[in-house]
Protein backbone atom coordinates (compact mmCIF):
# COMPACT_ATOMS: atom_id res chain seq x y z
CA UNK A 1 0.00 0.00 0.00
CA UNK A 2 1.19 3.52 -0.88
CA UNK A 3 -0.34 6.31 0.28
CA UNK A 4 0.34 9.54 -1.20
CA UNK A 5 -0.80 13.38 0.15
CA UNK A 6 -2.09 15.96 -2.72
CA UNK A 7 -4.24 18.22 -0.21
CA UNK A 8 -3.11 18.46 3.18
CA UNK A 9 -4.71 21.94 4.62
CA UNK A 10 -8.91 22.34 6.22
CA UNK A 11 -11.41 25.33 5.46
CA UNK A 12 -9.73 27.14 2.76
CA UNK A 13 -6.66 26.38 0.32
CA UNK A 14 -3.87 28.71 1.45
CA UNK A 15 -1.56 28.93 -1.15
CA UNK A 16 1.55 31.06 -0.73
CA UNK A 17 5.05 31.65 0.67
CA UNK A 18 4.07 30.53 3.98
CA UNK A 19 2.77 27.71 2.95
CA UNK A 20 4.80 26.30 0.32
CA UNK A 21 6.43 23.78 2.33
CA UNK A 22 3.94 21.72 3.46
CA UNK A 23 1.32 22.64 1.35
CA UNK A 24 -2.04 25.04 0.54
CA UNK A 25 -4.13 22.81 -1.26
CA UNK A 26 -7.62 21.56 0.91
CA UNK A 27 -8.44 17.40 1.50
CA UNK A 28 -6.87 14.88 -0.60
CA UNK A 29 -5.24 11.88 -0.25
CA UNK A 30 -4.58 9.03 -2.44
CA UNK A 31 -3.87 5.31 -1.81
CA UNK A 32 -2.40 2.77 -4.49
CA UNK A 33 -3.25 -0.49 -3.47
CA UNK A 34 -1.14 -4.15 -4.41
CA UNK A 35 -3.66 -4.68 -6.99
CA UNK A 36 -2.94 -1.31 -8.96
CA UNK A 37 -6.50 -0.16 -8.22
CA UNK A 38 -6.74 3.43 -6.50
CA UNK A 39 -8.80 4.84 -3.50
CA UNK A 40 -8.96 8.78 -3.01
CA UNK A 41 -10.20 10.07 -0.01
CA UNK A 42 -11.89 13.12 -0.57
CA UNK A 43 -12.05 15.84 -3.39
CA UNK A 44 -10.48 19.04 -2.53
CA UNK A 45 -8.08 20.86 -4.57
CA UNK A 46 -5.31 19.21 -4.11
CA UNK A 47 -7.37 16.20 -6.60
CA UNK A 48 -6.54 18.47 -9.32
CA UNK A 49 -3.01 17.81 -9.69
CA UNK A 50 -3.87 14.03 -8.68
CA UNK A 51 -5.65 13.83 -11.90
CA UNK A 52 -2.95 14.31 -13.78
CA UNK A 53 -1.46 11.25 -12.71
CA UNK A 54 -4.69 9.06 -12.93
CA UNK A 55 -5.86 10.14 -16.12
CA UNK A 56 -2.48 7.90 -17.46
CA UNK A 57 -4.66 4.90 -16.30
CA UNK A 58 -8.13 3.61 -17.37
CA UNK A 59 -9.16 1.72 -14.32
CA UNK A 60 -12.38 2.99 -12.37
CA UNK A 61 -11.28 6.23 -10.00
CA UNK A 62 -12.63 5.28 -6.28
CA UNK A 63 -13.43 8.49 -4.58
CA UNK A 64 -14.43 7.99 -1.14
CA UNK A 65 -15.68 11.46 0.69
CA UNK A 66 -15.51 11.82 3.79
CA UNK A 67 -18.22 14.59 4.11
CA UNK A 68 -19.99 17.16 1.94
CA UNK A 69 -18.17 20.51 3.25
CA UNK A 70 -16.55 22.74 0.83
CA UNK A 71 -13.29 22.20 1.61
CA UNK A 72 -13.63 18.26 0.53
CA UNK A 73 -15.48 19.10 -2.83
CA UNK A 74 -14.10 21.72 -4.65
CA UNK A 75 -11.74 20.17 -6.26
CA UNK A 76 -13.51 18.49 -8.63
CA UNK A 77 -14.24 20.22 -11.17
CA UNK A 78 -10.55 20.07 -11.93
CA UNK A 79 -10.08 16.26 -11.80
CA UNK A 80 -9.06 15.10 -15.46
CA UNK A 81 -10.61 11.61 -15.51
CA UNK A 82 -14.56 13.11 -15.25
CA UNK A 83 -13.34 14.66 -18.83
CA UNK A 84 -12.33 11.14 -20.71
CA UNK A 85 -14.86 9.40 -22.42
CA UNK A 86 -16.74 6.85 -20.88
CA UNK A 87 -14.06 7.03 -18.01
CA UNK A 88 -15.66 5.23 -14.72
CA UNK A 89 -15.74 7.33 -11.77
CA UNK A 90 -17.17 5.47 -8.70
CA UNK A 91 -18.16 8.12 -6.16
CA UNK A 92 -18.63 6.78 -2.52
CA UNK A 93 -20.64 8.57 0.58
CA UNK A 94 -22.23 6.35 3.06
CA UNK A 95 -23.59 9.46 5.71
CA UNK A 96 -27.58 9.31 5.96
CA UNK A 97 -27.45 12.82 3.60
CA UNK A 98 -25.19 11.16 1.30
CA UNK A 99 -28.10 11.73 -1.57
CA UNK A 100 -28.25 15.43 -0.59
CA UNK A 101 -23.81 15.56 -0.33
CA UNK A 102 -23.36 14.24 -3.42
CA UNK A 103 -25.88 16.43 -5.27
CA UNK A 104 -24.11 19.47 -4.05
CA UNK A 105 -20.81 17.74 -5.57
CA UNK A 106 -21.88 17.71 -9.11
CA UNK A 107 -23.96 20.98 -8.66
CA UNK A 108 -21.39 23.20 -8.25
CA UNK A 109 -20.79 22.19 -11.58
CA UNK A 110 -24.26 24.02 -13.13
CA UNK A 111 -22.71 25.96 -15.96
CA UNK A 112 -23.29 29.47 -13.65
CA UNK A 113 -20.62 29.20 -11.06
CA UNK A 114 -18.63 26.63 -13.25
CA UNK A 115 -18.70 26.49 -17.58
CA UNK A 116 -18.79 22.98 -17.97
CA UNK A 117 -22.37 21.36 -16.75
CA UNK A 118 -21.95 17.73 -14.89
CA UNK A 119 -24.51 16.17 -17.12
CA UNK A 120 -22.04 17.18 -20.16
CA UNK A 121 -19.10 15.32 -18.87
CA UNK A 122 -18.49 12.16 -21.08
CA UNK A 123 -17.05 10.45 -18.22
CA UNK A 124 -19.39 7.46 -16.60
CA UNK A 125 -20.58 8.47 -12.54
CA UNK A 126 -22.07 6.05 -10.64
CA UNK A 127 -23.07 7.14 -7.34
CA UNK A 128 -22.86 4.90 -4.31
CA UNK A 129 -24.28 5.76 -0.88
CA UNK A 130 -23.38 2.70 1.24
CA UNK A 131 -22.42 -0.95 0.98
CA UNK A 132 -18.34 0.20 0.82
CA UNK A 133 -17.33 -2.83 2.28
CA UNK A 134 -18.81 -5.88 0.34
CA UNK A 135 -19.49 -3.35 -2.58
CA UNK A 136 -16.00 -2.05 -3.16
CA UNK A 137 -13.29 -5.03 -2.44
CA UNK A 138 -14.03 -7.27 -0.26
CA UNK A 139 -14.03 -10.11 -2.80
CA UNK A 140 -9.95 -9.67 -3.41
CA UNK A 141 -9.18 -9.32 0.38
CA UNK A 142 -9.33 -5.76 1.15
CA UNK A 143 -11.06 -4.52 4.20
CA UNK A 144 -12.68 -1.19 4.55
CA UNK A 145 -14.84 0.02 7.82
CA UNK A 146 -16.31 2.74 8.32
CA UNK A 147 -16.87 4.89 11.63
CA UNK A 148 -19.13 8.18 12.27
CA UNK A 149 -17.22 11.16 12.82
CA UNK A 150 -18.47 13.72 15.53
CA UNK A 151 -18.65 16.96 12.75
CA UNK A 152 -20.95 19.25 12.38
CA UNK A 153 -23.21 17.72 9.66
CA UNK A 154 -21.85 14.38 9.91
CA UNK A 155 -19.44 12.33 7.81
CA UNK A 156 -17.40 9.09 8.06
CA UNK A 157 -13.82 7.59 8.77
CA UNK A 158 -12.52 5.11 6.64
CA UNK A 159 -9.98 2.05 8.13
CA UNK A 160 -8.38 -0.18 4.69
CA UNK A 161 -6.77 -2.73 5.39
CA UNK A 162 -4.84 -4.54 2.61
CA UNK A 163 -3.10 -7.88 3.24
CA UNK A 164 -2.35 -7.06 6.92
CA UNK A 165 -1.52 -3.53 6.25
CA UNK A 166 -3.63 -0.69 7.66
CA UNK A 167 -4.71 2.88 7.14
CA UNK A 168 -6.85 4.91 9.31
CA UNK A 169 -8.52 8.13 7.75
CA UNK A 170 -10.15 10.30 10.41
CA UNK A 171 -10.48 13.89 8.87
CA UNK A 172 -13.02 16.58 10.59
CA UNK A 173 -13.30 14.97 13.62
CA UNK A 174 -13.62 16.28 17.06
CA UNK A 175 -12.59 14.48 19.95
CA UNK A 176 -14.60 15.93 22.61
CA UNK A 177 -17.12 18.06 20.97
CA UNK A 178 -19.83 19.95 22.89
CA UNK A 179 -22.75 18.40 21.49
CA UNK A 180 -23.67 14.55 21.31
CA UNK A 181 -21.12 12.46 20.06
CA UNK A 182 -21.60 10.11 17.08
CA UNK A 183 -18.19 8.33 17.97
CA UNK A 184 -17.09 8.29 21.68
CA UNK A 185 -13.49 8.59 22.83
CA UNK A 186 -13.33 4.75 23.92
CA UNK A 187 -14.85 4.05 20.75
CA UNK A 188 -12.46 5.77 18.82
CA UNK A 189 -9.73 3.96 20.41
CA UNK A 190 -11.43 0.62 19.76
CA UNK A 191 -11.75 1.65 16.25
CA UNK A 192 -8.04 2.34 15.72
CA UNK A 193 -6.45 0.47 17.92
CA UNK A 194 -3.04 -0.84 16.29
CA UNK A 195 -3.61 0.81 13.12
CA UNK A 196 -0.40 0.82 11.09
CA UNK A 197 -0.67 4.45 10.07
CA UNK A 198 -3.33 6.96 11.20
CA UNK A 199 -4.30 10.27 9.69
CA UNK A 200 -6.40 12.53 11.47
CA UNK A 201 -7.84 16.11 12.04
CA UNK A 202 -5.63 17.79 13.92
CA UNK A 203 -6.59 21.71 13.07
CA UNK A 204 -6.33 23.29 16.64
CA UNK A 205 -4.51 24.62 19.57
CA UNK A 206 -5.24 25.60 22.88
CA UNK A 207 -4.71 28.92 21.80
CA UNK A 208 -8.18 28.58 19.49
CA UNK A 209 -9.88 27.93 22.38
CA UNK A 210 -12.60 28.40 23.44
CA UNK A 211 -13.77 30.23 20.23
CA UNK A 212 -13.39 27.01 18.13
CA UNK A 213 -14.97 24.18 20.20
CA UNK A 214 -17.86 22.86 18.52
CA UNK A 215 -16.55 23.45 15.13
CA UNK A 216 -15.65 20.08 14.51
CA UNK A 217 -12.10 19.72 14.56
CA UNK A 218 -9.50 18.25 16.90
CA UNK A 219 -7.03 19.38 19.12
CA UNK A 220 -2.76 18.52 18.59
CA UNK A 221 -2.80 17.39 22.04
CA UNK A 222 -5.84 15.39 21.97
CA UNK A 223 -5.14 13.33 18.22
CA UNK A 224 -1.02 12.33 20.01
CA UNK A 225 -2.94 11.49 22.96
CA UNK A 226 -5.66 8.87 20.65
CA UNK A 227 -2.60 7.82 18.60
CA UNK A 228 -0.79 7.03 22.20
CA UNK A 229 -3.53 4.92 23.31
CA UNK A 230 -4.60 3.38 20.20
CA UNK A 231 -1.11 1.51 19.62
CA UNK A 232 -0.65 3.23 16.28
CA UNK A 233 2.05 2.65 14.13
CA UNK A 234 2.43 6.17 12.46
CA UNK A 235 0.55 9.37 13.19
CA UNK A 236 -0.49 11.92 10.27
CA UNK A 237 -1.82 15.31 11.51
CA UNK A 238 -3.73 16.12 8.83
CA UNK A 239 -5.76 19.29 7.71
CA UNK A 240 -3.96 21.49 9.23
CA UNK A 241 -5.34 25.11 10.24
CA UNK A 242 -5.28 27.83 7.18
CA UNK A 243 -3.28 30.32 9.44
CA UNK A 244 -1.01 27.31 10.37
CA UNK A 245 2.22 28.84 8.46
CA UNK A 246 5.20 26.42 7.62
CA UNK A 247 6.96 27.47 10.59
CA UNK A 248 4.27 26.11 12.92
CA UNK A 249 3.76 23.14 11.30
CA UNK A 250 8.13 23.33 11.83
CA UNK A 251 7.66 23.99 15.56
CA UNK A 252 4.30 21.57 16.04
CA UNK A 253 6.74 18.54 14.67
CA UNK A 254 9.72 19.52 17.07
CA UNK A 255 6.90 19.03 20.02
CA UNK A 256 5.83 15.57 18.51
CA UNK A 257 9.11 14.50 18.40
CA UNK A 258 9.39 15.55 22.44
CA UNK A 259 5.88 13.85 23.01
CA UNK A 260 7.39 10.67 21.38
CA UNK A 261 10.84 10.45 23.87
CA UNK A 262 8.75 11.15 26.92
CA UNK A 263 5.54 9.21 26.42
CA UNK A 264 4.72 5.53 25.30
CA UNK A 265 3.79 7.27 21.95
CA UNK A 266 3.35 5.79 18.34
CA UNK A 267 6.64 4.65 16.56
CA UNK A 268 7.12 8.24 14.52
CA UNK A 269 4.83 11.28 13.98
CA UNK A 270 4.67 13.92 11.52
CA UNK A 271 2.61 16.38 10.03
CA UNK A 272 1.23 15.50 6.09
CA UNK A 273 3.12 17.35 3.80
CA UNK A 274 1.65 17.81 -0.08
CA UNK A 275 3.82 15.64 -2.25
CA UNK A 276 5.07 13.15 1.10
CA UNK A 277 4.52 9.31 0.52
CA UNK A 278 4.12 6.13 2.89
CA UNK A 279 4.68 3.40 1.54
CA UNK A 280 3.46 0.35 3.65
CA UNK A 281 4.85 -3.36 3.70
CA UNK A 282 4.60 -7.09 5.36
CA UNK A 283 8.40 -8.76 5.93
CA UNK A 284 7.72 -12.00 3.83
CA UNK A 285 8.45 -13.96 6.91
CA UNK A 286 5.84 -11.67 8.89
CA UNK A 287 6.14 -9.63 12.01
CA UNK A 288 5.92 -6.15 12.26
CA UNK A 289 4.94 -3.69 8.96
CA UNK A 290 7.54 -2.00 7.15
CA UNK A 291 6.58 2.21 7.16
CA UNK A 292 8.86 3.67 5.07
CA UNK A 293 7.98 7.62 5.03
CA UNK A 294 9.39 9.82 2.01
Amino acid sequence: MIIKFYGVRGSTAVPGPNTARYGGNTSCVHIELENGHDLILDAGTGIRLLGQKLAKKSTPANILLSHGHWDHIQGYPFFEPIYQPDRLINVYISVESGRKLLSTLFQQMDGTHFPVKAEDLPSIHVPRFKGIESELYESEGIELVKQALNHPGGGVAYKINENGVTCAYVTDNELDPPYATSTNYDQWVNYLHGVDVLIHDAQYTEDDMPHKHGWGHSLISQVRQLATDAEVGALVMFHHDPDRSDADLDEIQIENEKYLKSHRAPARSVCAAEGMSIHLSKPVLGGETRIDID
